[in-house]
């Protein structure tokens, strides 16, 4: 009686298909965040009879032959890439990535980390920092006594001073991309770190190389879409409520073979 470990693998996989949902809903005003999706495998099968050997009964092929699966699997549960909506702040240092690419921050031990998370900050010194503290590369300062704030879209920082007509320079926010951004490890707090999967990052300038532009007083939404994930949810319980079922039915015929004198 397979049916039994069969089923409890189906019911496996439905409860971590609505882990993943109930992740997605609860990052719904997560910025920046994309939605994730479970996949499934099936598992490997009893060859009972393969495919293509010869019947002992009258010499002749087997067509199809007789093959067991044995239940489902998770495969993995990958980002599903999508541009979020660009909700307006009017922050002057907020800034939405419009198109690919990672900013890049800097945590306390040294190593690098990035972010799609645009909502930055300042330190008492003036250092551009994510709302966690982590410097954004590569370190712009912004002055005590400027006026105002500018960035444009390849991420150049400009600050306006009192008394001044044309603004100051200050530094470039780039921008860095991957060959597999799916890749990418997640470690919480809007933030990922390279892997072997992702590949080595590509530090360029916003807008060239295929890397999106930056867009000030913008924040980029959450991607999750709330009527796909209901539909999911109700998909991964009814999966669940059946495979249940099969467990049920198995047991029943379990207790059929004992009461047989």
């Amino acid at each position: 009686m397979k049916a039994l470990q069969i089923a409890a693998t189906g019911m496996s996989a439905q409860q971590m298909r609505v882990d993943v949902v109930s992740n997605n809903l609860a990052n719904m005003s997560t910025t920046g965040y994309n939605a994730r999706r479970a996949d499934f495998a099936d598992l490997h099968y009893q060859q009972l009879a393969r495919p293509g050997t010869i019947s002992a009964q009258d010499g002749t092929m087997l067509p199809t032959g007789v093959q067991l699966g044995l239940g489902v699997r998770p495969a993995a549960v990958s980002v599903v890439l999508a541009q979020g909506t660009l909700s307006a702040t009017g922050g002057d240092l907020d800034v939405a990535i419009e198109g690919k690419g990672y900013l890049e921050v800097t945590l306390p031990s040294g190593a690098a980390a990035y972010t799609r998370d645009g909502a930055l900050k300042r330190t008492g010194d003036g250092l551009i920092v994510t709302s966690d503290g982590h410097a954004v590369a590569p370190g712009i300062t912004l002055p005590a006594d400027a006026r105002s704030v500018s960035i444009n879209g390849t991420g150049e920082v400009y600050a306006y001073f009192e008394g001044q007509v044309e603004p100051q320079l200050l530094g470039q926010l780039t921008l860095v991309g991957f060959t597999n951004e799916k890749g990418l490890e997640a470690m919480g707090s809007n933030l990922f770190v390279e892997s072997p999967a992702s590949g080595p990052p590509m530090a360029g300038v916003a807008g060239q190389e295929g890397l999106g532009m930056l867009r000030q007083g913008y924040l980029e939404e959450s991607s999750v879409d709330a009527v796909r994930e209901v539909t999911e949810l109700i998909k991964a319980q009814r999966g669940y409520e059946l495979n249940a079922k099969v467990i049920t039915a198995a047991d029943q015929m379990l207790s059929a073979t004992t009461q047989v004198r």
